[in-house]
């Protein structure tokens, strides 16, 4: 069973791994003057793809990164649970 679970997981991460496709992401007046500089023989449309993505992944690296603190100082560790002997009683 767990064999399976490992490979359903790196079946799917292979799956996302592959299908990523280029992203574009800019403003109407990014658009353009990266169109004209594009034209005019610059490349600076790679860095500023590169640019916009890496500003889009940082809110989702801090928020990871404050429930993963989150998780490790409010886990409980060890907890006792007190249960009864006797058996349950439904009726």
């Amino acid at each position: 069973m767990k064999a399976l679970k490992i490979g359903l997981i790196l079946l799917v991460t292979g799956i996302l791994i592959y299908s990523i496709e280029p992203v574009r992401a800019q403003c109407a007046m990014c658009t353009t003057a990266v169109e004209s500089n594009a034209k005019n023989g610059n490349t600076t449309t790679n860095g500023l793809n590169n640019g916009i993505l890496y500003l889009l992944a940082a809110p989702y690296l801090a928020v990871a990164a404050i429930a993963f603190i989150w998780y490790k100082k409010y886990r409980r560790k060890n907890v006792n649970i007190n249960m009864r002997d006797e058996k349950l009683h439904l009726n």
